[in-house]
């Protein structure tokens, strides 16, 4: 049985937690109070309550860490590392709000800038997906890898769709157009965490999308560079975290898929 680090252990605590109130609130979507917070971006009632049954267990096990989280301002810590957690409590809010099955939480747990443990929880089906920093990726107790496929049009990819009042339409369009064009089909799952985690358990061979948040990618990158996978951002430089801008893949699909999404952008232009 895979060992899991103290860390990755009070993140597992923390969402196990979080979750049955969750999934208590999924079954009852229909009566839940929703708030708009911005262009078809939506919190409800069961963000914020994961938000904060989260807190409060990674404070009670942690309370010298710093914390950033989706729904509050950032918390600076006392900890001599810098150590902080970030935390998505929702990942997939959409989704969860429409009834659909497809929704995680996430926390990393970085020191001095890098992220060093990760973890994205999926309720609805009980796959903890986790990584230590130099000790493989994991779902639940088993190691997990990225594939090893090796050409484009045996690939499958996931992505992330722009939506009202969110990036670039136009770009986006034609990247989509040069992603469907040369592999076995592109999947849109509406949870960017959660399509990290696949990649790295090799159940899709790819993945990009662009403006994303610290809390949506930071164990999913983790994830897949663990599970032996390569993310960068467009530039082909490990800038993610702060651009927002992701590309993941094994190591022998990068190179060419990130070239076809810069390619496709310059056609645009």
């Amino acid at each position: 049985m895979a060992t899991r680090s103290p860390a990755v252990n009070v993140m597992t605590k923390a969402v196990y937690k979080a979750a049955k109130g969750m999934l208590r609130d999924f079954g009852e979507v229909e009566q839940l109070q929703v708030s708009m917070k911005g262009p078809a971006d939506f919190v409800s009632t069961a963000d914020t309550q994961a938000e904060r049954t989260i807190v409060s267990e990674l404070k009670r096990a942690r309370p010298d860490y710093g914390l950033v989280t989706e729904e509050d301002k950032p918390v600076e810590g006392t900890d001599a590392s810098g150590r902080r957690w970030i935390v998505d409590p929702i990942d997939g809010t959409t989704n969860f709000l429409h009834g659909i099955p497809h929704f995680c939480i996430s926390i990393a747990l970085e020191e001095r800038g890098d992220i060093v443990a990760g973890v994205v929880y999926d309720p609805s089906k009980d796959e903890l997906f986790w990584a230590d920093r130099g000790n493989g990726a994991y779902l639940n107790d088993r190691r997990i890898r990225v594939s090893s496929r090796q050409q484009l049009n045996q690939c499958l990819f996931a992505t992330g769709i722009p939506f009202l009042g969110r990036g670039d339409h136009d770009t986006y369009a034609e990247q989509m157009k040069a992603v469907i064009g040369v592999s076995s089909g592109v999947r849109r799952f509406g949870a960017a965490a959660l399509d990290l985690a696949y990649v790295a358990a090799g159940r899709v061979d790819g993945f990009w999308e662009e403006n994303l948040s610290l809390w949506d990618i930071a164990a999913g990158v983790l994830l897949v560079r663990e599970a032996g996978g390569y993310v960068t951002d467009f530039s082909g430089r490990n800038n993610s975290l702060k651009s927002g801008d992701v590309v993941a893949a094994n190591d022998r699909i990068h190179p060419p898929f990130l070239k076809l999404l810069r390619d496709s952008a310059k056609t645009r232009g």
